[in-house]
């Protein structure tokens, strides 16, 4: 089980690594338009950062330019690299072109059956909305209990995205999703909570130990 940020924002990226239990980074084309950097520079700075992998989403809309744009971002990016793809017959198309060579991200899925499609495909992760999905069609949770279903015993993982509280987070973790992706406010919630700081204050003005308090 991995936790990834969902950021483009380097400043946040920096914070949610430094955390030590963050190991990798999910992009889409909306976050990545509101970068201030020019992509490579930005795809630089990921890497030095982190070692963990990185997902970027193509965005041709043909088959020869997908394959080029995968490779120009695996140039850049090289085994960090996991390609995220629409759930269209492109997408597909190209999940079984390149899954063998670049890890693939089917993303944006919302059925099981989609899910079957990207497993048949070779898919190394495939991404589910599940805020997106409940507020939609009424139930993300059990979307990602479906799907877990279906990608049993295959090398395919469930990853779940657009979660909104940590409360969501682990709900999803729970129905079976194998990977989270968090924005970054709600990834700086999940290691927090009220009664939690209110002990660490009590520990702070009551109690003592080996090092004297600033």
């Amino acid at each position: 089980m991995s936790i990834f940020i969902d950021s483009a924002n380097l400043i946040q990226i920096k914070t949610a690594l430094e955390l030590g239990w963050v190991q990798g980074i999910t992009t889409n084309p909306l976050l990545l338009a509101q970068s201030d950097l020019e992509l490579k520079a930005l795809f630089v700075a990921l890497r030095k950062l982190n070692d963990g992998p990185i997902f970027y989403q193509l965005t041709s809309n043909s088959f020869e330019s997908s394959i080029a744009e995968a490779h120009q971002t695996l140039e850049l990016l090289e085994k960090q690299l996991v390609i995220k793809l629409p759930p269209t017959d492109l997408g597909f198309r190209l999940c079984s072109e390149l899954s063998s060579r670049i890890p693939c991200c089917p993303t944006a899925i919302y059925s099981p059956a989609q899910a079957l499609v990207a497993r048949e495909a070779g898919a190394q992760y495939l991404a589910v909305y599940v805020n997106r999905a409940t507020r939609l069609m009424g139930d993300g949770l059990k979307l990602i209990e479906d799907i877990a279903a279906i990608l049993k015993d295959s090398q395919t993982k469930l990853l779940a995205a657009s979660l909104k509280s940590p409360d969501e987070a682990t709900l999803a973790f729970l129905a079976g999703a194998h990977h989270l992706t968090l924005p970054y406010s709600t990834l700086m919630d999940m290691s927090r909570h009220p009664l939690s700081d209110e002990a660490v204050k009590q520990f702070e003005t009551e109690g003592v130990g080996l090092v004297q308090r600033d």
